[in-house]
C-alpha cells in the first residue's frame, strides 16, 4: 500500500512540472518575441526552450 502512494505522488509531480514549464517557455517567448505563433511552438517545446534560454541568452 505504501508503495502505491509514493508512486501517485510521483506522478502528480511530474505532471505539475510539466505544466509549469510550459507556462514559463509562453511566458518567456511572449516577452522576448512578442508572437503569439513562437509562444504555441515554445510553450509545446516547455522545459527544453526555458533551458535553451538560461543557457544563451
Amino acid at each position: 500500500m505504501n508503495g502505491n502512494r509514493y508512486y501517485g505522488v510521483r506522478v502528480e509531480g511530474a505532471k505539475y512540472g510539466v505544466g509549469f514549464g510550459s507556462a514559463l517557455a509562453i511566458a518567456i517567448s511572449c516577452t522576448n518575441n512578442h508572437s503569439i505563433l513562437w509562444a504555441i511552438i515554445h510553450g509545446i517545446l516547455g522545459w527544453l526552450y526555458v533551458v535553451y534560454v538560461a543557457l544563451f541568452r
